[in-house]
């Protein structure tokens, strides 16, 4: 599975990671992952970044990688070249500076056209990791979480007459599932989820949970800000010929 390449230069590279690539390995099971298609294009970056320790203390590779999506989400994700990449970036990721947009198809129909949900964020169970909001009095360790939301689309699935809406989620932090989490708390859960829409029917042809990070603004090493957009998987635009007012919204990715 081969991602497409967005942007590169001597300190990033920028791709358009598909839906059903892992990033990394989990140590339980092997299969490829964005790292092993990075040692096996740039070996330059092995020991870039910081590897990860396994529950089963296998010691994982990492090489580049800043930050991460959920295998079945798809979009754009930046990579470090050098080890002073990885650090100006993570830091960024840290501080909050970058600005991450995706597109989504949920269940249901918002009460609001928009709203911010700020909800921390417990892990639930560890295998497969769950993650769910926090209640009151929970004795877990919270993260808080924020992510802003609005509906760009509403429509109603032909072939079910189920209402659906096409969001847009803006996360201000970057918790594990954090959007999935935030949009079942919201009653709205991204279509085809099958952790946390578990149960319910994968609408308009979906495969796959149906999140796509869009956009993400991010100033490079060399200090020039740039705003990155990955091209739409085909499972959204296959989803978008079905729903009237939903297709212009992927050619132009209106925001």
């Amino acid at each position: 599975m081969e991602p497409p390449i967005l942007y590169e230069d001597d300190e990033v590279l920028v791709i358009n990671k598909p839906a059903g690539l892992i990033m990394h390995s989990d140590g339980r099971t092997e299969e490829p992952s964005v790292a092993e298609w990075v040692l096996a294009h740039y070996p330059a970056l092995t020991g870039v970044g910081e590897p990860w320790e396994s529950p089963q203390g296998q010691v994982i590779p990492r090489p580049g990688i800043v930050h991460r999506l959920d295998r079945d989400t798809s979009g754009v994700i930046i990579l470090a070249k050098t080890q002073a990449a990885y650090v100006f970036l993570k830091q960024q990721f840290q501080d909050r500076t970058t600005e991450k947009s995706y597109r989504v198809f949920v269940y249901g129909h918002p009460v609001r056209n928009e709203g911010t949900i700020e909800a921390e964020i417990v892990r639930i169970r560890s295998v497969p990791p769950r993650w769910g909001v926090a209640r009151i009095g929970e004795e877990k360790k919270h993260r808080a979480a924020i992510t802003n939301w609005r509906v760009l689309a509403r429509a109603v699935d032909p072939e079910t007459n189920e209402n659906i809406a096409y969001l847009e989620a803006r996360p201000k932090t970057g918790r594990t599932h954090q959007i999935r989490v935030h949009l079942k708390h919201l009653n709205h859960p991204v279509i085809c989820d099958n952790l946390y829409a578990k149960g319910r029917p994968c609408l308009l042809g979906f495969t796959h949970q149906a999140l796509h990070a869009f956009s993400l603004a991010i100033e490079l090493p060399s200090g020039e800000r740039r705003t990155f957009e990955a091209p739409f998987p085909d499972s959204f635009a296959v989803a978008a010929k079905k729903l009237r007012g939903v297709e212009s919204f992927l050619q132009h990715g209106a925001a």
